[in-house]
């Protein structure tokens, strides 16, 4: 016998003014949440009512119905309407559909309706804004539509062009949405899916990999090579941009890195031909240069013109504007808008004025080269007037040396002592040069005797010694001591990649091109110039001459291990902190390029145990980068960069010295551009920490 089946009676629905509706308090929703009730309203005015209002009649204490209906479900979409009614916008008597619920509880009903009720998918929101668009709604349209902003639009959008794999696999719940906002930076979907497969199974799988991994051969729109040539030129090209719409990306990818570095190419010859045009022997073109490319060249310096009246009165003028309006706001909390902008136009003024081109003598034109590359903020740089040994002007002989000579051998010449002319015994009266084998054994006897008295002269030896230094590390050939010294500079190029961008090289570089324009450009003028240059500023560049021959490098090939143990006595004396000095340990100068226990020890060390064990378990590249994120702000070193500590004594003694070496310092750096200006005369014989200098004597 079969067994019939119930069918059911759905709840009746009609029509019901609104002003026959009130609230019920049976409604369980109590706590606002999702979608206001001034922007439900305003949907319901642009799509009318979507649902229908589920309510039960009231009645009185006999049970007979008034006319009147609860809304025990739906109580925001009663509101909506209500806001309308109130705004005039909807008659109070316009039919509202409901449905009428009998028996059972009205709270049974309210919260129902509300745990019945799936929320869309993202997924489905994301493909039904994408199916809106093609239809032809603009985004601006589609965010008015359903009150949210442009961009979230746009983002969602831009998670429905994601691959159809990546989709489908975040539909059965795969992947997380932060994943799949991670894919969306590149628009590549056979590249999506390769990453996908890389790290779907593996402990990788962070979105910053996800957006490492789709990136890594592309050019970020901060990188210089970017900045240099200008996004806008990128585009303009045929260049495409990679962009996250979901994280900041300081301007994006750009994936054609071909283009990008023809680009850069491109312009850098377009701004050197305008350099060429200049005169020089040479001009080099790089995108940069390894740290160190120009020591052992001699520099030429120019000569700033000088600054016509009418310019003269300009910068007048807008100094005078620039202090008048920082005395003015001195006290001003911060600055107004139009003020800040007027001041930074000013300073750029200024500086376009004071910065303008350096003039250079034709002949030293003609001998010397420029480099030219891009600065780490993408800007054009140019070095002019480097001069190669090679065309070094050649020095040409005395009279006495035009036959082959020397010039203690010439037909006539004095000794140095005396000064009397060399008689020769010959019978035909006539001068003959003295031979060589004696020449040689004299002068002989005259470097033991110059060694003596040189080496009871400190002031002297100093000079001397200061002098074959600087001859060696400022100019490119200059044999022009007598002193068998050799200052060698070790340079470092791809034994360290980014090693000229440190704050330490940089300061290092500064301090040597201001010490070489201290210095005159002929090196023949090198000794009168130290003799007659302030104590203070001498002691600084004989400092910076020695300071420039340290190598503390370890290699493989070259076992020093004596100089290496100097080295660090040299560093403990001193108190070197490599921290201090600029360095910061990241992933990529450092932490990439250790094992993961290396990694963790690291950060164990600088953070602590509970820091270090949450990186167990991580893939290399992501516990480096979380590890650099750990240790940043600690001064955390590796070994080869640490210091070894020092006794309380001495740490007091260095202390005190290192207080007396940057007094002095500041009072060379003082000096030394009183020297330069050569608007003050210094006293040459000036005494520092009791040592008496050269003195320099008509004799």
């Amino acid at each position: 016998m079969t067994k019939s089946v119930k069918t059911i009676a759905l709840s009746p629905s009609r029509d019901i003014p609104f002003d026959k509706l009130v609230l019920s308090q049976a409604n369980v929703r109590h706590v606002k949440a999702g979608v206001s009730i001034e922007e439900l309203a305003e949907d319901i005015a642009r799509r009318t009512l979507l649902a229908s209002i589920t309510v039960r009649a009231v009645t009185d204490a006999d049970g007979n119905e008034t006319g009147m209906f609860e809304v025990p479900a739906g109580g925001r979409r009663y509101r909506a309407l209500e806001l309308l009614v109130k705004q005039k916008r909807l008659p109070k008597t316009a039919p509202v559909p409901c449905v009428v619920r009998e028996g059972g509880y009205a709270e049974e009903d309210s919260l129902a309706e509300n745990i019945q009720r799936a929320p869309l998918h993202p997924l489905d929101q994301f493909r039904a804004f994408q199916a809106l668009r093609e239809e032809g709604m603009s985004e601006e349209e589609i965010a008015a539509a359903f009150f949210v902003s442009a961009n979230i639009v746009k983002q969602r959008l831009k998670l429905a062009s994601v691959g159809e794999a990546l989709l489908d696999a975040f539909a059965a719940d795969e992947m997380t949405l932060d994943q799949l906002m991670a894919f969306t930076v590149s628009p590549d979907h056979e590249r999506q899916q390769q990453v996908w497969e890389a790290v779907q199974n593996s402990y990788n799988d962070q979105p910053y990999q996800i957006r490492r991994m789709l990136t890594e051969h592309s050019v970020r729109a901060s990188d210089k090579r970017a900045l240099f040539v200008g996004v806008d030129a990128y585009v303009e090209a045929g260049g495409a941009i990679m962009r996250d719409l979901f994280e900041s990306d300081d301007g994006g990818w750009l994936e054609d890195v071909g283009l990008v570095e023809m680009l850069v190419t491109e312009k850098l010859n377009e701004e050197s031909e305008a350099i060429r045009a200049e005169g020089w022997k040479w001009i080099e073109v790089g995108l940069d240069f390894p740290y160190g490319h120009t020591y052992g060249l001699r520099r030429i310096s120019g000569e700033q013109p000088e600054l016509t009246e009418e310019e003269q009165a300009t910068r007048d003028a807008l100094q005078a504007e620039l202090d008048q309006l920082e005395a003015e706001y001195a006290d001003a909390p911060e600055l107004p808008d139009e003020v800040d902008e007027r001041l930074g136009e000013i300073e750029t003024a200024i500086d376009a004025i004071d910065d303008r081109p350096v003039r250079y003598d034709e002949d030293d034109i003609a001998r010397a080269g420029v480099f030219v590359s891009v600065d780490h903020g993408g800007r054009l740089r140019v070095d002019r007037g480097y001069v190669r040994p090679e065309d070094e002007e050649k020095v040409e002989p005395d009279d006495g040396e035009t036959d082959g000579t020397s010039p203690a051998t010439a037909s006539t010449s004095r000794t140095p002592d005396t000064g009397c002319t060399v008689d020769s015994d010959d019978d035909d009266d006539t001068l003959r040069p003295i031979p060589d084998r004696l020449v040689t054994e004299l002068t002989a006897h005259r470097t033991v005797a110059l060694r003596l008295t040189v080496g009871g002269s400190y002031g002297t030896a100093f000079c001397a010694c200061l002098h074959a230094l600087a001859l060696k590390l400022f100019y490119s050939y200059a044999p022009d001591s007598c002193l068998e010294l050799d200052a060698k500079c070790v340079f470092f190029g791809s034994q360290a990649p980014g090693l000229g961008e440190t704050p330490y090289a940089t300061a290092l570089t500064e301090r040597h091109e201001a010490f070489a324009g201290a210095l005159p450009d002929d090196s023949e003028q090198l000794w009168d110039a130290i003799l007659t240059m302030p104590v203070k500023l001498r002691n600084a560049l004989f400092a910076h001459c020695v300071a420039m021959t340290v190598n503390a490098t370890i290699e493989t090939y070259n076992r020093r291990p004596r100089a290496l143990a100097h080295a660090e006595r040299l560093a403990t004396d001193i108190g070197l902190d490599v921290a201090d000095a600029g360095w910061t340990t990241t992933a990529e100068n450092y932490l990439g390029k250790v094992t993961k226990a290396r990694i963790v020890a690291a950060v164990r060390e600088a953070k602590g145990d509970e820091a270090a064990d949450g990186l167990e378990g991580m893939k290399k590249d992501a516990q480096a980068e979380r590890a650099e994120q750990l240790i940043a702000g600690t001064g955390w070193l590796p070994e080869p960069l640490r210091t070894a500590p020092v006794d309380a004594e001495s740490e007091d003694t260095r202390k005190e010295t290192a207080t007396d070496a940057e007094s002095e310092a500041q009072s060379a750096k003082e000096d030394g551009a009183r020297y330069m200006a050569d608007d003050e005369t210094i006293d040459d014989n000036e005494q520092v920490d009791g040592e008496t200098p050269i003195a320099v004597t008509a004799e």
